[in-house]
């Protein structure tokens, strides 16, 4: 019997042959989920169990389900993005399991998506496109994006997508980053401020943090009041970097101008108080999923996989790397 590998994202079965070739040409058996949903913490131990690897999505992959999992012969979960937050790194390391990521696939997908958001706001569109099948012709100055300052918190990989494009848009770009690539800032000419400063000085604030206790609700009441009132926040990276009372209540106030969001603290985020406010604009998570950027991160995942199952070490594209010495191909 080969060994199976869950593709766990079940909508994944619509582009099999991307990542499919990969994996059975590596001696695997491909399984999917039995519904067509994000599979819940239950799900993964009911299906999980008996795989050897499984190309991960947003699951659940808490210590119970990677000790369940592990028992039964799990060595990978290779994430089809770039956030791994779903998986309990600790509990994986401790059952020598090896956690991927793939990075480099879908930061372009990522800050045009952000810039869909910025200039949804700027440009009046939602409420323009429901005033004029309403039978209203709402004509009316919009924003401009020339000349205003974009604040760039998290200058990584999209990060960095996302302070290009808005040098394309002529704006002053300005960016908060611990870690800077201090070749690309120097090119750019992106000068480097504290979080407090980005914050106070722009009129766009922009955020692509990974989900760290550092960075957690890193947006609450203390720092939406540094911000602007006529500046708008975007939020691309993760729902837990906002404190989401307090957005709600700056933004209901008007304490700041209006949001655009991608991410929730919780996913789908059911009668969340954010959905009744008109001055913020919602996308489901997808920012960093259009159809190159979905193929670029299944293909890696795959790859991840056949490569570890076959002894190989991506080191680029592991993110628990103290796992290598208890790490057993098969």
């Amino acid at each position: 019997m080969k060994p199976r590998v869950l593709i766990a994202p079940a909508p994944l079965k619509e582009i099999e042959p991307v990542y499919g070739p990969t994996i059975t040409g590596a001696g695997f058996e491909m399984v999917y989920p039995t519904r067509n949903v994000q599979m819940t913490e239950a799900e993964l131990l009911d299906q999980l169990p008996g795989c050897a690897a499984s190309l991960a999505g947003s699951e659940p992959y808490t210590r119970a389900v990677i000790a369940a999992a592990a028992a039964k012969g799990l060595k990978v979960i290779a994430r089809a993005g770039v956030g791994y937050d779903g998986v309990d790194l600790d509990a994986a390391t401790d059952h020598g399991v090896v956690v991927t990521f793939a990075p480099g696939t879908n930061q372009d997908a990522v800050a045009e998506h952000t810039f869909t958001l910025i200039l949804a706001l700027a440009k009046n569109l939602i409420s323009q496109h429901n005033l004029i099948k309403q039978g209203q012709w709402p004509r009316r100055a919009n924003l401009p994006l020339r000349g205003k300052t974009l604040g760039v918190v998290g200058l990584g990989r999209i990060g960095k997508a996302v302070a290009l494009r808005g040098k394309a848009f002529l704006m002053d770009v300005v960016a908060y980053e611990p870690y800077p690539d201090q070749a690309f800032v120097a090119e750019q000419g992106i000068p480097l401020l504290s979080f407090e400063e980005v914050l106070s000085r722009s009129d766009w604030v922009t955020l692509h943090l990974p989900m760290l206790p550092e960075s957690r609700q890193c947006i609450n009441r203390r720092t939406l009041g540094l911000m602007k009132s006529t500046a708008f926040l975007i939020n691309t990276s993760r729902g837990g970097v906002v404190n989401e009372p307090d957005l709600y209540a700056a933004l209901k106030n008007r304490q700041i101008a209006g949001a655009g969001l991608d991410v929730f603290e919780e996913e789908p985020p059911g009668d969340n108080p954010l959905l009744g406010l008109d001055n913020v604009v919602l996308t489901a998570h997808t920012a960093g999923v259009d159809l190159q950027s979905r193929n670029d991160m299944a293909r890696v995942a795959a790859e991840a996989i056949a490569k570890l199952l076959s002894g190989e070490w991506p080191a680029a594209w592991v993110v628990n790397p103290k796992v290598q010495g208890a790490f057993v191909a098969r």
